[in-house]
């Protein structure tokens, strides 16, 4: 469990730190987001977790 709390931190640290340093490219990237239909959106949010639990598999080993 803390493993998966340890995750949820450093996506907050990451997503803040885009935020502080790119605050235009971050408000550009969800202005656009809100204009992409709902599937895209889809497939990428499934290719991301994707990518996130093989690269766990792969750490974890």
């Amino acid at each position: 469990m803390s493993d998966l709390a340890t995750g949820l931190a450093l996506v907050l640290v990451i997503e803040g730190l885009l935020w502080a340093g790119l605050p235009g490219m971050m408000r550009r990237a969800a202005a656009a987001a809100l204009d992409l239909p709902n599937r895209p959106l889809r497939v990428g949010g499934l290719l991301a977790a994707c990518i996130g639990v093989f690269l766990i598999w792969l750490m974890r080993g």
